[in-house]
């Protein structure tokens, strides 16, 4: 089964629908963007100007040519003219035999002048002498009144014509308004339903979250069987808000649910509501949830809701903020209008739940938060299996140990690593996905590519130092993660690179833990000071995760006598509205930090030298070998592997 978006099937709609007859979706009742609607208007002007021009200047110009009196006169004295027609002093006339144009171009039979008004000559004498005739209809027919009228209205045909093509090409007939079609008229509502065999995403392809599908199972049931809820007067959630960092399957499993009971499935990103003119995200609103409500039981997805969800503030604002602020009123307000028996359940998805406006967390609203974590081993093996249904794996691969391996790492990170390990065996021509094109796939995930960088033979042993000096206090500190490989070889911004992960999932950290992980990350810093007497920029990285760790420790977790039981810096959402705590209290904060690390520095600096043979021994092997995976590492060192159990 697939699991990429369902598509979007008109243009101009901002949301897409599956489930629905041909997996197409319902005809949007009107509409248009705006940009579209106005940039077609604009091409018509343009072209219904080009015709009145060309019919104004070319088409409406009269075909007889003006020649001059003196030769009119002419004309009449040798007598060649047939007969004329005068209306005051201006003269239309056509000669017995065409003559040539004044000018060249031809010859001309019919023509007109204009007799100058102080011309005093005997014309009426001459024209009766040579047996001119004087009509009194004029030789030259005018375009009657109704010829008139019907050219002025071509152009005007011709914009309604062009205004019809340009709405059916861009939107299906929506007028400026907006909600309606041309002129107000509604595209009639188009029946829609299910179409047997169509493939769905379903909870078989959701896992590693276990815990949450099981709060989604009620919801599920509820679009199955809405009857037996009636009957007990219980009411669906409204509104289910799933929360969780970005990767873990908030979409997917929104999709799942709609798959799972076999309804028609509305996703939309909340930012494509939104628009520069104010009043355009509430029209769409209301037409995605007047479309879902056609088709119930349906479900309504909106992802980053907190686009538009975030806390309404006062005062002035600009008219991006207003358009916002609408766009969320207007959600707000079709939330409340569900009375329970309409069968829409709406779903939405963010990763910043704490900074929603209050109002869309309301019971009667998103009645439900749903939090949706990274998955634990079990479930990382289980996405895993997913994710490589379709790719041959070598019977040598574990996905087992490779879940163990990749702590923290969320199903679109493990669906990554999945793809990149085929990539690698496409380039090297295997048929089959090997271990050691999953290892490569994961230091490149977590790492990044490796660089072709030709470094001088003192940067690289001054690297060894470095990263074998991080190896060893991860394996001589007690409780520390174990070392799962080192290596040399430059990737991304690293020079080198030691990976050390948790044999188990750690859900709560100890003080102990915490400095040990600190002590870990000095190692290099450490190595460099006890091998050469200095330190360099490549600790640059380390120093930054050992700030973030004594941070914590001091001024969240209550692990410092001085500063006590509290937490001073929250997080750093709260941060940024001001600080936190009082300056004195801030000052603290630096200080127990400073005497956290620097005591942690000295141990590192003390273990090194007690050790400084097995130091020496890992930095001679990764010059010769610029990769240790874990079981060389330990031999090497001369220490025995231990399984470490997870601390209380």
């Amino acid at each position: 089964m697939s699991n990429a978006p369902p598509p979007r099937k008109a243009p101009d709609q901002p949301w897409r629908c599956e489930g629905t007859p041909d997996d197409q979706s319902p005809q949007r009742p009107g509409g248009r963007r705006i940009r579209a609607r106005w940039w077609g208007l604009a091409v018509t002007a343009v072209i219904v100007f080009l015709l009145a021009y060309i019919g104004l200047n070319y088409l409406g110009q009269s075909t007889e040519p003006t020649i001059a009196y003196t030769e009119f006169s002419r004309q009449v004295d040798a007598g060649n003219v047939a007969k004329i027609y005068a209306k005051g002093d201006a003269i239309q006339g056509e000669l017995k035999k065409a003559e040539p144009k004044p000018g060249g171009g031809g010859d001309y039979r019919e023509f007109r002048t204009q007799r100058p008004a102080f011309a005093d000559d005997t014309l009426w004498q001459s024209l009766r002498g040579h047996g001119v005739t004087v009509t009194a209809k004029p030789v030259v027919e005018e375009r009657s009144v109704l010829s008139n009228l019907l050219i002025s209205l071509i152009p005007i045909v011709l914009l309604v014509a062009l205004w019809i093509f340009f709405a059916r090409r861009f939107g299906g007939g929506g007028g400026i308004g907006g909600g309606g079609g041309l002129l107000g008229r509604k595209t009639p509502p188009r029946p829609v339903g299910l179409t047997p065999g169509t493939q769905r995403t379903t909870f078989a392809d959701v896992a590693g979250i276990d815990e949450v599908k099981g709060e989604l199972d009620d919801v599920v049931d509820f679009l199955e069987h809405p009857d037996a809820y009636r009957k007990m007067g219980a009411k669906m959630p409204r509104g289910v808000l799933l929360a969780g960092p970005p990767g873990t399957g908030k979409t997917l499993l929104a999709r799942a649910v709609a798959g799972e009971a076999g309804v028609p499935f509305f996703s939309a990103s909340a930012s494509e509501f939104i628009e520069m003119i104010v009043g355009v995200g509430a029209s769409r609103v209301r037409e995605l949830f007047t479309e879902a409500r056609k088709v119930a039981p349906s479900i309504i997805f909106i992802d980053e809701i907190d686009t538009i969800g975030r806390v309404r503030g006062g005062g002035a604002s600009v008219s991006g903020h207003d358009e916002r602020e609408q766009t969320l009123n207007q959600i707000l307000t079709e939330m409340d209008g569900f009375s329970g028996s309409e069968g829409v359940v709406v779903v939405a998805a963010t990763n910043r739940a704490d900074i929603l406006d209050p109002a869309l967390t309301r019971p009667g609203r998103f009645d439900r938060v749903v939090h949706v974590s990274p998955p634990d081993r079990g479930g990382r093996e289980s996405i895993l299996r997913i994710h490589t249904r379709d790719i041959p794996l070598d019977p040598d691969v574990d996905l087992t140990q490779v879940a163990r391996t990749t702590p923290g790492m969320t199903g679109a990170d493990l669906a990554n690593l999945a793809n990149e390990a085929a990539l690698i065996a496409v380039r090297r021509k295997q048929q089959t996905v090997t271990r050691s094109d999953l290892s490569e796939a994961l230091e490149k995930v977590q790492l990044g590519a490796e660089r072709t960088l030709v470094m001088p033979e003192e940067d690289r042993r001054r690297t060894a130092f470095h990263e074998s000096g991080h190896a060893l206090l991860g394996m001589l500190q007690p409780g520390a993660d174990p070392v799962r490989k080192i290596t040399i070889v430059p990737r991304g911004r690293a020079l080198g690179v030691t990976m050390s992960t948790p044999e188990v999932e750690r859900y709560a950290h100890s003080e102990g833990y915490l400095r040990g992980r600190i002590i870990g990350a000095l190692g290099g810093m450490a190595a460099e000071q006890v091998v050469y007497g200095v330190v360099t920029t490549g600790a640059e990285n380390d120093l930054e995760q050992v700030t973030a760790i004594a941070r914590g420790m001091v001024a969240r977790w209550g692990m410092s006598e001085r500063i006590g039981r509290l937490s001073a810096l929250p997080s750093d959402a709260q941060q940024a509205y001001g600080l936190s705590a009082a300056p004195q209290t801030l000052d603290a904060i630096d200080e127990e930090m400073r005497r956290i690390v620097d005591g942690c520095y000295e141990e590192a600096c003390r273990k090194l030298r007690d050790h400084r043979s097995q130091l020496d021994a890992l930095t001679e092997a990764l010059l010769e070998n610029e990769t240790l995976e874990e079981a060389d590492a330990y031999r090497i060192a001369g220490i025995t592997r231990l399984s470490k159990e997870p601390e209380a």
